[in-house]
């Protein structure tokens, strides 16, 4: 045992004086693996990031959200009625008392987009009709004023809360509390004036909402006052009806009745196809992290074709190496160094070629990593995974294009070498 490891030893002495003996060369032949362990690192570790920002956006909603949006307005129902979407009087279903047990709160929403306009300053922004348990339901606190109240949807009060990012670019550090904006519908062909009465705290975005760049007016209000909500039936409609179950044990209780109320409420028989879909959190989560898991291997795999051409470059220097040290493994040869020796020797060249490169570029990644994080534009994390397959990809490319050569060099003809000129 003593003997082999010595015998590892020198071979790593002897493949390490080799390849100090050029010292430029091993350094270019080593850049591939550099740019392409730190590639791999780098790229994989903006995929996890991503993952772990878009499951976070989640996950603070909490895995009992339900959301239920209209697919086809245009279906007609088992009883010949056509569908106009989700409207008021689903909402009103809903919410009766004992409907649905399992929920905590029901949200409806209604939402326009135009241009916020507070002076000569105008932008496109997200108008959101909603109710006071908005708030709640999206985990949001107010930095200023009021929320929209009860009263406010019953008035249908020309009031709006301002989100963090809408609040800074109409009015700065200016407190906005008690002025008056204007929002103008999609076409500009109307231009309705509203008092701010809140802003909300900063809060960033999500997959489901941007709080930060949207406005808020009472749900009523965006319905007659912003736009035309009214569907060919002449009810109000929605957008969407978020449901915060109580718990999370109680979001396949509460899923299983909200779409027996509205089958029902929709005149949708059994052999139908429903004009609403609901989307569960916990699902959503787990399509999100099955397309950033997907989005992560890809990065990774388009990175690791920089290392490949890394391992090209080695094997095409240890070819050069070997026919520039003909005549030196000739007379290894002549004073007995077996085949395997030769053999060893090369291929530890190329494995510590690929080593060095590989922690080099560790680092490298590891540094373009916090780079992108100095952006604040997208969240890399580096983690051990990537570190561990990117080191394990570096040794097998130096061994894969390590054979090759070393296998040439342990096959030439003693007398021929040392022969060559």
């Amino acid at each position: 045992m003593f003997t082999q490891l010595a015998d590892l030893l020198e071979n790593i002495r002897v493949a390490l004086d080799g390849l100090l003996a050029n010292k430029l060369r091993s350094a270019l032949t080593m850049l591939g693996v550099i740019i392409g362990v730190g590639a791999v690192i780098a790229l994989m570790s903006v995929g996890e990031g991503a993952q772990t920002e878009i499951t976070g956006q989640i996950s603070s909603i909490g895995t009992n959200l339900l959301v239920v949006m209209p697919t086809n307005t245009g279906r007609v129902g088992g009883g010949g009625v056509a569908s106009g979407g989700l409207t008021m009087d689903d909402v009103e279903a809903l919410l009766a008392p004992s409907a649905v047990p399992d929920a905590a709160l029901i949200v409806p929403q209604y939402s326009v987009s135009g241009q916020i306009i507070y002076g000569d300053t105008n932008f496109s922004a997200s108008s959101v009709g909603t109710t006071p348990d908005y708030l709640a339901l999206n985990n949001l606190t107010l930095a200023e004023g009021d929320f929209i109240s009860a009263r406010d949807i019953e008035k249908r009060a020309k009031v709006a809360v301002l989100g963090a990012q809408v609040a800074q670019d109409l009015f700065g550090d200016f407190n906005p509390v008690g002025q008056k904006i204007k929002i103008a519908n999609a076409a500009g062909t109307q231009k309705t004036s509203l008092t701010v009465i809140g802003v909300l705290e900063e809060k960033g975005g999500s997959m489901l909402a941007d709080a930060d760049n949207s406005v808020y007016v009472p749900i009523s209000t965006a319905q007659t006052k912003l736009a035309n909500a009214r569907n060919a039936l002449g009810k109000l409609t929605v957008s969407r009806i978020d449901v915060m179950a109580a718990s999370e044990s109680q979001v396949d209780a509460a899923y299983s009745r909200i779409e027996a109320i509205l089958n029902t409420q929709h005149g949708i028989g059994p052999l139908d196809d429903a004009d609403f879909r609901i989307i569960n959190q916990a699902d959503m989560l787990e399509m999100a992290t099955s397309i950033t898991d997907t989005l992560t291997v890809f990065l990774g795999a388009v990175a690791g074709i920089s290392l490949l051409v890394g391992g090209i470059g080695i094997m095409n220097i240890m070819l050069v190496s070997v026919t520039e040290r003909t005549r030196e493994i000739g007379l290894r040869k002549a004073v007995g160094a077996r085949k395997g020796d030769i053999l060893l020797q090369f291929l530890m060249e190329a494995i510590i070629l690929s080593l060095i490169g590989g922690s080099i570029g560790i680092l490298t990644g590891i540094g373009v990593g916090q780079l992108v994080n100095l952006t604040g534009v997208v969240t890399s994390v580096v983690t051990v995974q990537s570190i561990v397959l990117a080191v394990g990809f570096s040794f097998a490319i130096g061994l894969f294009f390590g054979i090759y050569p070393a296998n040439q060099a342990a096959s030439l003809n003693p007398i021929e070498a040392l022969r060559y000129e």
